[in-house]
């Protein structure tokens, strides 16, 4: 028997879309000679549809596109993922399904088990977990057909549940197991995905066959990686990162393969890659080609720069360099070279004279009290109103350069810096974005080195620095990870070395700006805890004295 891996980039509830690629893929997995065909979880609607799920007509939709695959599944079988209405009486309203497609028709369905509750997933709110454990029967092989996190409670050191589905499937004695999976990309998961596969494989001395989502979905990015697995747990088959990808694996021959030289990324290359294709996704799912930035010389809009260009094209990226009285001439080079690197467009717009109008129209209300803040943020909203105007003038998407450090202390000017209708940078921590600067530079000078080197500021006073507001990054950043990634608490991260006062302060300033990211725009997610709904905290509360 031959199995096929399709890895598809779905669009949520495009239902024309996936069900044309899911068809043309059969095709392909039949004329390669493919015995069955795998697609991922939830294949049909996209992943994931959320509250799509509560409309009969969306559910009916899936339905009515699977019975549609099924018809051309005449010479071979598919595997496809989507939601089942649960007829019970009993429960959610739906299953989380694998349907099974064969000589023209569907054959059978079976529902997923363990239903991830935590960090992004919230599959409990739509579907009730399976508790009847069938195989399928195809071509002499006895098939364990699994979804995503059935396979996932395979450490009895630490279970996430209190089942563990293939240990009631191996006892129907299956010949090979098939996974459709939906597993969103952060920079660790991919080790940790391989990890759990293999042991699945060498415990239960079992062929593996994986498949997953690749492409982005709003701020769920998607990275494939799909794989087949031998029964001595090797991987013998690995597909392409971030793009759509095709594999055929003779499952007769699957162990004696040797296992492959498995694909190696560094941190900072896995997030580059996984930021561009979130780009691209977003702006291509939405029907949007032209993006808009504000330009300031710094190593954030630098780098967000980059990365759109990638995505989207140079000739489709446009920057605003808006100077004002504080902004240095370096800076205002810097981002001009920059865009003549990357040959985009960009226009220069002071902002100076803008700034001195209002200040005039407050004057009578501030009258004589000290330059501070409200004077910064003037200046940050001010270029926000023109990064705006041009957006809706020109049908741009402003994309937002904020990154994770400033997000999680509050470092950014409501309705100013902080505007976009996508966060580029947002669960990016300041350190890394000085390596994904670094990388982009590994083979020549695109973001000018006097961007990477010189210290970080947001010039809106005279001779500013981060530094004077903020501990240093790689200070900042260490805490921040263990309170956010880690969910480390005060008392934890001090005992770790860290001075006291500055993780007070940090984890006050984190906690007393959750109401600004709740104002944020989307954030693409290359970490395992961003901003989002990923973290659930509540704005008024007290946590830390």
């Amino acid at each position: 028997m031959k199995i096929a891996l399709a890895q598809l980039n779905y669009h949520i509830g495009n239902f024309e879309s996936n069900t044309f690629k899911i068809i043309a893929s059969i095709e392909r997995a039949k004329k390669a000679g493919a015995d069955i065909v795998l697609f991922a979880e939830l294949a049909i609607s996209g992943y994931p549809p959320r509250d799509f799920l509560e409309f009969d007509d969306f559910v009916e939709q899936c339905r009515i596109s699977i019975e549609k695959i099924a018809q051309a599944c005449v010479g071979i079988a598919a595997v496809v993922g989507g939601p089942i209405r649960n007829k019970s009486g009993v429960g959610k309203p739906l299953f989380n399904a694998a349907w099974f497609l064969a000589e023209g028709k569907i054959q059978k369905t079976i529902h997923k088990t363990l239903l991830p509750t935590y960090d992004i997933f919230d599959e409990y709110r739509y579907f009730e977990p399976n508790n009847q454990f069938d195989i399928i029967e195809y071509k002499d092989q006895r098939i364990a057909l699994t979804i995503c996190e059935d396979l996932w409670n395979i450490n009895d050191d630490n279970p996430m549940y209190q089942i563990n589905p293939m240990d009631e499937l191996v006892k129907l004695k299956p010949d090979l197991v098939l996974n459709i999976a939906a597993s969103p990309f952060h920079y660790e998961q991919t080790k940790i995905r391989q990890e759990i596969l293999q042991q699945n494989a060498k415990i239960y001395k079992l062929p593996l066959y994986y498949v997953n989502h690749v492409g982005a979905q709003t701020e769920l990015l998607f990275d494939g990686g799909s794989m087949a697995i031998n029964a001595r747990g090797e991987i013998v088959a690995e597909m392409d990162y971030f793009q759509e990808d095709f594999a055929l694996i003779d499952h007769n021959e699957v162990n004696k393969l040797p296992s492959v030289v498995l694909k190696k990324h560094s941190k900072i290359q896995l997030i580059h890659d996984a930021l561009v294709m979130g780009v691209r996704n977003y702006f291509q799912k939405l029907g949007f080609k032209k993006a808009i930035l504000g330009l300031s010389g710094g190593i954030d809009s630098a780098v967000t720069l980059v990365i759109a260009a990638e995505a989207l094209g140079a000739e489709n990226v446009h920057s605003l360099l808006l100077p004002s009285q504080y902004s240095s001439d370096h800076s205002i080079k810097d981002a001009e070279d920059l865009a003549k690197n990357l040959k985009t467009g960009y226009d220069i717009v002071p902002i100076k004279g803008l700034f001195d109008k209002y200040t005039e129209s407050l004057k009578p209300f501030f009258k004589d009290l000290p330059f501070n803040i409200a004077e910064e943020n003037l200046q940050a909203r001010t270029r926000g109103v023109l990064l705006m105007a041009f957006s809706n003038k020109f049908g741009y998407i402003l994309l937002n350069t904020s990154n994770k450090s400033e997000a999680a202390v509050g470092y950014g000017t409501l309705y100013g810096d902080m505007n976009g209708g996508l966060s580029v940078l947002g669960d990016v921590y300041k350190t890394d974005v000085f390596e994904l600067a670094r990388y982009i530079n590994r083979e020549q000078e695109i973001i000018p080195w006097n961007t990477i080197t010189k210290p970080p500021s947001a010039e809106l006073r005279p001779d500013q620095k981060d530094s004077d507001s903020l501990p240093d990054y790689e200070i900042l950043d260490a805490i921040l990870f263990q309170y956010i990634e880690k969910r480390k608490g005060p008392k934890e991260i001090m005992a770790m070395g860290y001075d006291k006062a500055t993780v007070l302060r940090v984890l006050k300033m984190v906690n007393t700006n959750e109401h600004k990211r709740y104002q944020t725009p989307p954030i693409l997610r290359v970490s395992s805890k961003a901003f989002g709904m990923g973290r659930r905290v509540p704005i008024v509360a007290k946590y830390l004295s």
